[in-house]
């Protein structure tokens, strides 16, 4: 059945959740479920079910825990990522320094959910994700990459090497990225249109070989640049 499109003629925002604790997928369900603009198209107990629930609900946005007991979170992300079209994924966890985390993030996650996010938060992430921007902010992914696995020099080398390829304005965009700053906060900072911005933001990503904007902070900061 198709969805309803919102007063606006957007369509909802369609979200699989993924959890092996039916208490945390109920919960996420009804906070999810409360927001006119988001529609819960189906549920998954183990990233193993992951690939054949993407295939019959087709979410936009697929909330995944990081820790389960089959395949978990990190590979579920992975194989996900991989495939042409992929939904964006936003990671749960129960702490904010897991190296699984950081693991999924590189593999191509939008970002992370700590389990205990206020409802309202889990929402915003849940449609700014889904707008094609990521909701990381820089001060977590320097805690993440400093408790976890900050890049030993030949790291370092590498990942400034990558960015050595960009253009300066291409620099400039993938730096304001690392620092969190949303399209239109680099448009401004820049002195360029919204449009121009996306432009880059699109070169960049293919340069770098790379699927968001989450990886661009990570190569960034792995880069010692900010």
């Amino acid at each position: 059945m198709a969805d309803v499109a919102d007063a606006d003629g957007s369509q909802p925002v369609r979200v699989l959740i993924v959890d092996d604790d039916a208490l945390v997928r109920a919960g996420l369900g009804m906070i999810l479920s409360a927001a006119p603009d988001i529609i819960v198209v189906g549920e998954a107990a183990d990233g193993a079910e992951v690939p054949g629930a993407v295939s019959r609900h087709e979410p936009d946005v697929v909330l995944m825990d990081i820790r389960m007991p089959r395949v978990d979170g990190l590979a579920a992300t992975q194989s996900l990522r991989a495939r042409p079209g992929a939904p964006e994924v936003i990671v749960l966890t129960t702490f904010d320094a897991d190296e699984f985390v950081l693991g999924a993030l590189r593999a191509g996650a939008s970002g992370f959910l700590l389990k205990d996010t206020p409802p309202a938060e889990i929402l915003r992430a849940v449609r700014r994700v889904s707008a094609g921007e990521a909701m990381l902010s820089p001060t977590i992914t320097r805690q993440l990459i400093a408790h976890v696995a900050a890049p030993a020099p030949p790291s370092r080398t590498r990942a400034t090497a990558r960015l050595d390829q960009l253009s300066e304005r291409e620099r400039d965009v993938a730096l304001a990225l690392a620092q969190g700053r949303s399209n239109a906060e680099i448009a401004g900072d820049l002195h360029m249109s919204v449009a121009t911005v996306k432009a880059h933001v699109s070169r960049l990503l293919i340069k770098l070989e790379l699927n968001n904007r989450v990886q661009v902070a990570i190569l960034v900061h792995d880069a010692g640049l900010v």
